[in-house]
């Protein structure tokens, strides 16, 4: 793919289906369309898709809560890693939060995830804790991350 066909926009609702192929594609124990098309019409949330034209190819989303927000998922269809897509897309989340005056983002992520890892860090995410066997699908711990600075 060339990233000369990539694009963003806001989730809605009738996304949900599309979405829900990339969720399946990333992770273990997915979520359902039916949560995608409730996370959509949320007014408490901000979901951002990455397009390859049409195609849905990734996405991030977010929960807000005045002035802070909690990433809840960032995935990219395996076949398009590895190409800048999910830098980008974190660095649009960022800003579309920073934009509903978001001054701190929370997340969590697996120790294994290196790659996802040294993203947030770019981003200037900062380890503050463990969640003890936070992942239902293997029992592997969760690393929460903050930025309080954005």
């Amino acid at each position: 793919m060339g990233l000369e066909s990539l694009s963003f926009r806001e989730m809605a609702p009738e996304d949900a289906d599309a979405v829900e192929i990339v969720e399946k594609a990333c992770f273990a124990i997915p979520w359902s369309r039916e949560s995608f098309w409730k996370e959509a019409a949320n007014e408490n949330t901000v979901y951002l898709l990455a397009l390859d034209g049409e195609r849905v190819i990734g996405y991030a989303g977010c929960w807000i809560s005045f002035e802070e927000c909690q990433i809840t998922n960032v995935a990219i269809l395996p076949e398009y890693r590895g190409q800048g897509i999910g830098t980008k897309l974190f660095g649009a989340i960022i800003e579309a939060v920073k934009a509903k005056g978001v001054t701190a983002m929370t997340l969590e992520v697996r120790p294994s995830n290196a790659p996802a890892r040294a993203l947030y860090a770019r981003y200037g995410f900062k380890d503050a804790g463990r969640r003890p066997h936070y992942y239902q699908d293997d029992g592997e711990d969760a690393i929460i991350m903050w930025n309080t600075k954005l």
